[in-house]
């Protein structure tokens, strides 16, 4: 062994009293109040802390169990190397990981890319930064979801975040990055989340809304509502419409980049119409329709239009808290419901699944009383009441 001890020899060992301790290199020796001595190890390799228990002299275990232990982790980590990619000489850590995952997805054009970035910087990397790739564990996840809904989040914001952690897992390991084996990634802890009770605006609330937004001093947060409540759009979606994105003989937006993919976007005659009219009065005709007035700004056209909806909220008489932009899109998939099939609304809504395009259906009470009727309608001669 190569390891030098001046404090740490058998004679101070067996001159240990209850509840003492010698470190030297990395080992401890205890001594329990029963009069055994505990030996364990607390070394870094790889940029790994490792801290274990080796066992106790009642065991047969002496410090030279303890230096081998040290020696044999050393050794693996050193044949673990072999297979890193060239040029590097330590394992990523997770921290590293994320950095290099971001960056890949950003220069890729990835989905979701600001959530992501939110998912890691803010939460994943300051929790499990220092853990190396392809030591992650199972454990340490559920650590980390207790930690999170300890704080106060729900379970639906963990597996949002774990959403990421996955996607990042599934690149890290595959053929193309080679960053870890796919045997080494950790199986992710899922929590079924509990859905909210969702709401749709009914036709005098929509009436409402239009006429709200039609009196507010932002003079395009009509056009804004008018394009909610005519596709079913997503807030994100609706900001980042351009004129030069609508094909005008078939009524459709043209859409790049959305959260379940590029698709092409529908809307009725009557809006076609209102857009129209704004376009004649642009000064960039073929530019943004929710331009940027203010210079400098980060977007060129308008990242949110929370502010002057939820004037027009408040203005229609309805509370703010519970009608929010993404509303409209519940409103406008209910109303199809009554009409259209699953995968007719799909279409018309960019969802990414039928199952997602079902959460958004509502019935209200009224609907529900006709079925429950219609059901007994063919039976109402049977009932033994009239016989």
């Amino acid at each position: 062994m190569s390891l030098k001890f001046g404090k740490l020899t058998r004679p101070a060992v067996r001159a240990l009293k209850a509840g003492e301790s010698i470190s030297e290199n990395t080992i401890k020796a205890e001594c329990m109040t029963n009069g055994d001595v505990r030996w364990s190890i607390n070394t870094m390799v790889d940029g790994q802390r490792i801290h274990r228990v080796v066992g106790r002299a009642s065991e047969g275990v002496t410090r030279e169990q303890a230096e081998r232990l040290i020696e044999q982790l050393r050794t693996d980590a050193r044949a673990s190397r072999l297979n890193l990619p060239q040029g590097r000489k330590l394992h990523m850590t997770f921290a590293e990981a994320a950095e290099k995952y971001i960056e890949r997805m950003e220069q890729s054009g990835g989905r979701d890319v600001p959530n992501k970035k939110n998912h890691l910087h803010h939460h994943l990397v300051p929790a499990l930064g220092t853990i190396r790739l392809d030591k992650l564990t199972n454990f340490e996840l559920r650590k980390y979801r207790k930690a999170r809904t300890g704080a106060g989040a729900s379970d639906a914001t963990v597996n949002r975040e774990f959403a990421t952690l996955l996607h990042l897992l599934n690149r890290a390991s595959s053929k193309d990055w080679g960053w870890m084996k796919p045997d080494d990634k950790p199986d992710i802890p899922k929590v079924a989340e509990q859905r909210k009770a969702r709401r749709a605006l009914s036709q005098e609330q929509v009436e409402g809304l239009m006429v709200g937004a039609k009196a507010d001093q932002d003079p395009r947060c009509w056009l804004f509502v008018a394009i909610g409540l005519a596709t079913g759009m997503r807030h994100s979606e609706i900001v980042m419409r351009r004129y030069d994105e609508i094909d005008w003989n078939a009524n459709r937006f043209e859409i790049g980049k959305a959260k379940a993919g590029a698709r092409l976007q529908p809307f009725p005659e009557w809006l076609a119409v209102i857009l129209k009219a704004q376009q004649e009065m642009e000064d960039d005709p073929e530019g943004w329709i929710f331009p940027v007035k203010r210079s400098p700004a980060k977007t060129a056209y308008v990242p949110s239009m929370d502010a002057p909806f939820r004037r027009a909220v408040k203005r229609a008489g309805l509370d703010p808290k519970r009608v929010t932009p993404h509303l409209m899109r519940h409103t406008i998939v209910t109303r199809l419901s009554k009409l259209f099939d699953v995968r007719t609304i799909q279409g018309l809504s960019g969802h990414k699944s039928t199952q997602m395009v079902m959460h958004y259906i509502h019935a209200n009470n009224e609907d529900i009383d006709l079925a429950a009727n219609a059901l007994a309608a063919p039976f109402a001669n049977q009932s033994p009441i009239n016989a």
